[in-house]
């Protein structure tokens, strides 16, 4: 008997830093998942045969992408999910569910929304004209509260978030985004080096200029410590200008693939996540990156931010302080380089905490029970 179909909706297939949409439909047992997009970018892989976009990268599709965005036509997308005989539609992203929703009202599949991040703290009057997407999102959003069935929080943080919006607290699900628990475990072979580890897009909300300040301490006191920053964006060329006046040792590597950012974790001696709420309000959900590397056996020193006390256990698998406070990261990030015993005891309780509440194939479970009772009732 064949599993019932589920498109998984997402605007643009597939950055490299969403790891988790890819994740999601990889870790579905009972339905098969088909990925459904306004247009391909250059990142992720995905199944061919299971994906499906509006604009074929021609001149012609760039008018399709937009007849699609603002009016909702797409004819023969529209054609190609109806064959799927989907049961329903996940958008990942508020912005992703605006543009699904012309689409699910039109074959009359229920819409479940999935909120991480930015599309649940930017404020409006910042960002409503700062894109397409952003200006159909604000003209649908009511529609949207209306019309969609479910919306999925990636964190407690973000369920307040949507409330403070006007969205329907019976139709809000918090669900944290598992990771898949045998892949990230720690190769105890590999030696730990002197090094703190940071990875995310290199944006505002990500607060890497307090961490590059927090490692001007940090050296200051023990200069063989490095830096590594893996990922990109557009603060790349400030935070290297600003790392080349204050620090010693560091390192720039860009984007990597996901084997190599899980070996930097396994070689690291910590991670620090400095997130900070940015000027338009753009705050994390629930960062991946902190769940990874406590998987991986590494403390992390973050921030009292968004989501992250909910993954991150202070004084137990790692170290939390108020936003944009580089002195207390710059302290903490000491005290766990130089006190082993502290060091052990929170790699060995992270390992158990991401185990227990972080399980994709445990959140997956959950998740398809959504996908079972939104499609029979």
């Amino acid at each position: 008997m064949s599993k019932p179909s589920v498109v998984i909706f997402n605007s643009l297939l597939l950055p490299p830093s969403q790891t988790f949409v890819r994740n999601l439909g990889e870790k579905l047992q009972n339905f098969t998942p088909y990925y459904v997009g306004s247009r391909y970018v250059r990142g992720l892989t995905l199944p061919k045969e299971h994906t499906l976009v509006v604009n074929q990268g021609d001149f012609r599709g760039k008018a399709e992408e937009g007849l699609f965005k603002i009016f909702g036509f797409a004819p023969k997308l529209y054609q190609e999910v109806k064959q799927l005989n989907p049961v329903l539609i996940h958008a990942q992203f508020g912005l992703s569910a605006s543009l699904a929703l012309p689409l699910a009202r039109t074959l009359k599949l229920p819409l479940l929304v999935h909120f991480r991040g930015a599309d649940a703290t930017q404020q409006e009057d910042y960002v409503r004209y700062s894109s397409i997407n952003h200006w159909v999102y604000y003209q649908r959003c009511k529609n949207l509260q209306a019309e969609a069935r479910l919306f999925i929080a990636v964190s407690k943080f973000i369920r307040e978030k949507l409330l403070e919006q006007g969205f329907p607290n019976e139709k809000i699900i918090v669900n944290y985004d598992g990771i898949d628990i045998k892949k990230f475990q720690p190769d105890a072979s590999v030696l730990r080096e002197p090094v703190v580890l940071f990875v995310g897009r290199l944006v505002e909300k990500k607060g890497c200029k307090y961490l590059i300040e927090a490692m001007a301490k940090v050296q200051s006191v023990a200069p063989d410590v490095e830096l590594v920053i893996i990922g990109d964006g557009p603060l790349r060329k400030s935070l290297e200008e600003q790392a080349s006046k204050l620090l010693y040792r560091y390192q720039f590597l860009g984007v990597q693939a996901p084997d190599v950012v899980q070996s930097w974790m396994n070689r690291a001696r910590l991670l620090v996540a400095s997130s900070v709420t940015a000027t338009d309000g753009d705050s994390e959900g629930l960062p991946t990156v902190v769940v990874e590397a406590q998987a991986m056996g590494l403390p992390v020193v973050s921030t009292i931010h968004a989501g992250i006390p909910e993954a991150v256990i202070h004084g137990k698998t790692g170290f939390l302080v108020p936003e944009r406070d580089f002195e207390g990261l710059a302290k903490y990030i000491l005290w766990l380089l130089e006190d082993s015993t502290l060091w052990q005891l929170f790699s060995y309780e992270g390992q158990e905490h991401i185990r227990a509440n972080f399980d994709s194939f445990k959140q997956a479970k959950v998740l398809e029970k959504m996908y079972q009772e939104v499609s029979c009732s």
